[in-house]
């Protein structure tokens, strides 16, 4: 076999639901078309009873299919640090308000880095349904809901009568960090000696722990209540792929409608890393240490930035084809153009040369048959390392030249499984307004980062198109292609 392609061995039930397949032929036997993982078409060969899926391997030449159907947003919800719903969000953006602040649950406690992105006066209590399910609920999951539901009451989805079986959800999420007070006591009954025997766990832990405790905290809960709540009955998946979850999670339910397998997706993530598991789990690393002025702490391509700021956050887009969109009359935000996603690992001893995020631009572009001059502005990734924002930038540069460029993590940080949908509202939110706005605390850009940081006052939103980046620290990288509608 070429080199270029791999090849896996798999069933029909797998190939006709997973691939959305459709036949054709060749001299050599029957085959199948079918769009895969990275929006890369491949081919399956059959050879009773197996099917082989065979995907090329590499940057392969990504175009569009005559019938594939246009993919449209018609709904978007956010709940962030500096806002939840688009207006107060917006507000924020426009006004250059942090929302990184001190965080007091956190203050006197021996974490170094007590301050991050938090969402203040954030209750849920009135929002979700059935009020019950705020019991299996831990803060992520309710910041996920709340997120989807405003985008599916501004899509007006629930006055619309769309089929249940049509509706489907992807979502990403987190490791999602249990409160320790429900799980102190389990830990306790198996602590031998002082030290913790995991041989006792089975036996004492669990009865400490509320029955549905674990409930709470799985990563896939998220679409699960969404889903209940508005009786989708589509596709259903849940992604866990640290800051790329959302924007991987937004291509894949793009996927599912270009595959004739739903006619309305709602798609986004949500994370929340301003927890005390989360410090003790990921200690200082890469973190700023600029505790003593918050609001200046996260520094996305600027000279003196030493880290990435925590945050929370969710936020969640709904997605149609433009035909079902337009039967029912539903408000057009953006279109989705193209998309990408790409690998490279990263080597700890070794610089980071952002490769993968050069080749899911590349992509992005080729699938959206658009050239580096059409796009108005490059929403980055930006994540106030010094490492990732200089191979960020020179990824950007290389592949869009001298475009505008903004990091809203400079407003409220690292949302991990969250970040790439809140990120999207900034520039879907940049065309409904017609500015970009600026990147915080760029005051001296670092001239290793050689792209234009909008960093002084917002920029015309002009050509209404815009790249969204994402990537993660073991090099995954997504690259998505919105423009206005």
């Amino acid at each position: 076999m070429n080199p270029e392609f791999s090849c896996r061995k798999t069933t029909p039930r797998v190939v006709s639901q997973f691939y959305g397949w459709r036949e054709g032929r060749t001299p050599g036997g029957h085959f199948v078309l079918a769009s895969g993982f990275c929006g890369r078409w491949v081919g399956i060969c059959r050879c009773a009873p197996w099917f082989f899926v065979v995907a090329r391997v590499g940057n392969s030449r990504l175009k569009k299919m005559s019938n594939v159907p246009e993919v449209v947003i018609t709904g978007l919800g956010v709940v962030s640090p500096i806002g939840t719903g688009c207006d107060e969000f917006w507000h924020s953006l426009s006004e250059g308000r942090s929302g990184i602040r001190r965080i007091p649950a956190l203050n006197g406690q021996p974490f170094p880095f007590a301050i991050g992105g938090q969402i203040v006066n954030f209750d849920a209590t009135d929002k979700i349904r059935p009020r019950k399910a705020l019991k299996v609920m831990s803060r992520d999951i309710q910041l996920a809901f709340v997120a989807a539901d405003m985008a599916l009451q501004e899509a007006g989805i629930a006055a619309s009568g769309v089929s249940p079986e049509r509706f489907g959800i992807v979502f990403g999420a987190d490791l999602i960090p249990c409160e320790l007070d429900e799980i102190a006591n389990a830990i306790r009954s198996c602590i031998v000696d002082g030290r913790f025997d995991f041989s006792l766990w089975g036996t004492r832990a669990l009865s400490e722990l509320y029955p549905l405790w674990l409930l709470k905290y799985l990563p896939n809960m998220p679409a699960c209540h969404i889903g209940i709540a508005y009786d989708a009955r589509g596709p259903n998946n849940s992604l866990t792929l640290a800051e790329v979850s959302s924007l991987a999670a937004i291509t894949e339910a793009v996927r599912v409608i270009q595959r004739g397998d739903a006619d309305v997706m709602v798609a986004g993530g949500t994370g929340c890393r301003i927890h005390p598991a989360v410090w003790v789990r990921t200690g200082a690393y890469q973190l700023s240490s600029r505790v003593d002025q918050p609001e200046r702490a996260c520094r996305p391509f600027d000279l003196d930035r030493d880290g990435m700021v925590h945050g929370e956050g969710a936020g969640a887009v709904v997605l149609e084809s433009r035909k079902h969109a337009e039967a029912r009359g539903a408000p057009i935000l953006a279109r989705v153009l193209g998309f990408a996603c790409a690998f490279e690992a990263r080597r700890p001893d070794q610089p980071w040369s952002g490769e993968a995020i050069r080749r899911a631009i590349r992509d992005a572009l080729r699938m959206a048959e658009l050239k580096p001059h059409d796009v108005g502005h490059v929403n980055a990734h930006g994540l106030s390392t010094v490492e990732d924002d200089i191979a960020e930038a020179r990824a950007i540069r290389s592949e869009l030249g001298d475009v505008a460029v903004t990091a809203p993590k400079s407003f409220f940080g690292n949302l991990a499984a969250g970040t790439g949908a809140v990120e999207l509202a900034v520039s879907l939110l940049a065309f409904r307004h017609g500015q970009v706005p600026i990147t915080l605390n760029c005051e001296r850009p670092d001239p290793r980062c050689p792209i234009n940081v909008v960093n002084k006052a917002p920029v015309p939103a002009a050509p209404p198109v815009a790249v969204v980046l994402n990537h993660s620290r073991i090099g995954q990288a997504v690259a998505l292609v919105v423009a206005g509608p």
